[in-house]
């Protein structure tokens, strides 16, 4: 029992220790929430996104691979790709939203295996989701040996704390978006802001991982 209760705060200082950043896009995105984007595509996007980093970890309990960290940094790109696209299609996006909105409340789905269905496969999910892999890539370095030194059964308590720390965090930055202050500071500033804090963070990503160092005018 002891093991598995060092397994359970292991499972608890990790995740919070990796993913204490994480808080801050969240709130990015609860704030731009709306007829396109709802809440259920940032939850399903998160999860998406960190059971992907999870899987890719998976091979340190088997005594496998370790990622390089540079290479790890290249995750940053998605972030950045999708900062720019949003700075492209800003204009459209705000022409067209309005025209479409109501025929998008028409079509929804009642059925709710359907909506979920259709939530899991909507582009918007697999947006939050990239950039939840790219701000989480770096995790990978940590959790590998994290896992590298677990039995089945620990493993299995600290993946479950992280899974149920996943919905936590979401509530926790659903619950902040929604204070009047915070919430009138992202409603004014945050959508105008959400391109430039993506691409920021994919530089971030890129820079504090060493990827740059990977580019042959930087080596020499």
């Amino acid at each position: 029992m002891s093991k598995l209760g060092t397994a359970f705060s292991e499972g608890i200082i990790a995740f919070i220790a990796t993913n204490i950043d994480d808080i801050f896009i969240l709130l990015i995105f609860f704030s731009q929430v709306d007829v396109n984007f709802r809440r259920r595509h940032i939850l399903l996007g998160q999860y998406l996104g960190f059971a992907a980093i999870i899987i890719t970890s998976l091979p340190g309990f088997f005594g496998g691979l370790v990622v390089q960290r540079e290479w790890i940094g290249l995750l940053g790109l998605l972030p950045i790709a999708i900062g720019i696209q949003q700075l492209v299609s800003r204009k459209e996006e705000t022409t067209t939203v309005q025209t479409v909105s109501s025929d998008f409340r028409q079509y929804t789905p009642t059925n709710p295996v359907l909506s979920f269905i259709l939530s899991v496969l909507h582009p918007q999910t697999y947006k939050v989701a990239a950039v939840t892999i790219a701000n989480g890539g770096d995790n990978i370095s940590i959790y590998i040996p994290l896992f590298a030194g677990q039995d089945l059964a620990s493993l299995g308590v600290i993946l479950s704390i992280f899974f149920i720390m996943v919905g936590v965090w979401c509530a926790i930055a659903y619950f902040l978006s929604r204070q009047p202050t915070i919430a009138d500071i992202l409603s004014r500033y945050g959508q105008a802001a959400v391109p430039f804090v993506l691409i920021g963070l994919g530089l971030f990503i890129m820079y504090e991982r060493g990827t740059f160092t990977l580019l042959p005018w930087v080596r020499s």
